[in-house]
């Protein structure tokens, strides 16, 4: 399949329902999460370098990001990153503090930059997504936000677009509920449960590998990705059934419809 351009149809009578991931599908925030996970892993494993005298090998956006963080919950992404490295931390607890050298610590240390970055520069939202979710509604189709993010309320609400989403399920709400993380589809299953739809008559949108591969093995009707990276080939590999770089490419559903 070649990478879709503008304008795609899409038979939206065939769903009930679209459940779209945060950052960067909805909000342009992705970025700020990319460089808030390098300034943290670097300046840990500059500590760690210094101790041990092992050359610093700096976290890489382009391929750690993508292939063990981009679309995880925090800890797991730090587990999944550091494991690559060959370098096994305790647990720790939720609570310790970001100079603490165990998986919450160093997850705690990002979410401190996130939240730091977010109050700086504010939320930008991507104006193809908005509109599309408007058109979803206005057509009768229910919506819902499935993010890896414990910050996922803070930004739909400094977006200003919390009231276009039925359902949130965020990482602070699948830890309250036990469920694993992207790329395991519990979240997005969780999310269709709670708006009463069909898997099968439900559309997921991502832009991450995990996310893509959650959506393709929960089994839903249909899974969008975005490559706002230029990485289409990348998404459809891992289940996308459709890939374009922005959803501003997709028609609309009729209203009513």
């Amino acid at each position: 399949m070649e990478n879709v351009k503008r304008e795609v149809d899409i038979a939206w009578e065939r769903y009930d329902a679209v459940l779209f991931d945060l950052d960067g599908v909805l909000t342009d925030t992705a970025g700020v999460h990319a460089d808030c996970w390098k300034r943290t892993f670097d300046e840990f494993l500059s500590r760690r370098a210094d101790r041990t005298g092992d050359p610093f090998q700096p976290f890489d956006i382009e391929g750690d990001y993508r292939l063990y963080v981009d679309g995880r919950r925090r800890y797991d992404g730090v587990r999944g990153f550091l494991h690559s490295r060959g370098i096994g931390l305790p647990e720790g607890s939720v609570d310790d503090p970001p100079d603490a050298e165990t998986v919450c610590g160093v997850g705690n240390r990002k979410n401190v930059l996130v939240n730091q970055a977010l109050e700086e520069g504010g939320v930008e939202v991507y104006p193809g997504s908005v509109d599309l979710v408007r058109a979803l509604r206005d057509a009768g189709l229910k919506t819902g936000v499935v993010s890896s993010s414990a910050n996922c309320a803070a930004v739909l609400r400094a977006a200003e677009i919390e009231n276009l989403f039925e359902v949130r399920v965020d990482g602070k709400v699948a830890a309250e509920l036990g469920l694993p993380g992207k790329p395991a589809p519990d979240t997005f299953l969780e999310a269709a449960r709670e708006l009463g739809v069909d898997a099968k008559r439900t559309v997921v949108v991502e832009d991450a590998i995990s996310g893509v591969q959650a959506g393709r093995d929960g089994g839903f009707g249909l899974v969008i990705g975005i490559a706002r990276h230029d990485e289409p080939g990348v998404l459809r590999e891992q289940g996308a059934d459709l890939v374009v770089s922005d959803l501003g490419e997709l028609s609309g559903p009729a209203k009513g419809g």
